[in-house]
């Protein structure tokens, strides 16, 4: 009984050691300097609408979300500090997907806004056209109307802003996109080979566990 429970014992944490043995700290990931670990499992996601990067992820974003462990969350933090617009009209289309998220609704405007962008070449110039494109999307007019000024949407937006200027200031955040673990590491995307998605939702539930 004792040799059958050593042998349980392995195979359940072989796996693990095989993981930490194929990502490298250093070259896989970094760990933060003076990290604010969160309480419970957690990814976050630093974006753009306007970096055709960010366009070009968000279905592998989508994807990572879909397949993470359960009891862990997935935050969006979009950025204003691209050069294409104003950081006032990032900070409203940082304010339509969370209203739209609010509605159930996230990934359909973001989709739309990302394709509006780089798919049909459009710009935004004003938040009455952001307003359009997510109602074309599918978010309902009048909660759309009340969700983008409220206190719960401002505040959230307002937190992005927060947790864009620390991550600057301590030099973590340069660029987008750019995936947190726990508030302690970051991911080094150029290091993954192979299948990127696949390698990264290892590297990522890896992560979330240590």
């Amino acid at each position: 009984m004792k040799k059958l429970f050593t042998i349980l014992l392995l195979s359940l944490t072989l796996p693990f050691a095989a993981l930490a043995s194929e990502f490298e700290q250093g070259k896989h990931y970094d760990v933060i300097a003076n990290p604010n670990s969160s309480a419970k499992p957690e990814v976050v996601e630093f974006f753009s609408f306007y970096c055709p990067h960010c366009a070009n992820f968000e279905p592998i974003a989508q994807q990572l979300e879909q397949q993470l462990p359960a009891g862990s969350s997935f935050t969006k933090m979009h950025v204003d500090f691209m050069r294409a617009a104003p950081a006032e009209l990032q900070n409203n289309l940082a304010r339509a997907f969370l209203a739209a998220d609010r509605q159930g609704k996230k990934h359909q405007v973001i989709d739309a806004i990302f394709q509006h962008i780089h798919g049909k070449r459009e710009s935004f110039t004003s938040p009455d056209q952001i307003r359009q494109v997510a109602i074309d999307a599918g978010a309902d007019a009048s909660a759309y109307d009340a969700d983008i000024n409220s206190f719960a949407v401002i505040n959230a937006a307002d937190f992005m802003k927060q947790q864009q200027n620390k991550y600057t200031a301590q030099g973590v955040l340069s660029g987008v996109p750019m995936l947190i673990v726990n508030g302690k590491y970051k991911i080094n995307f150029q290091h993954l080979e192979g299948d990127f998605a696949a390698e990264l939702t290892k590297l990522v539930n890896y992560l979330l566990e240590k």
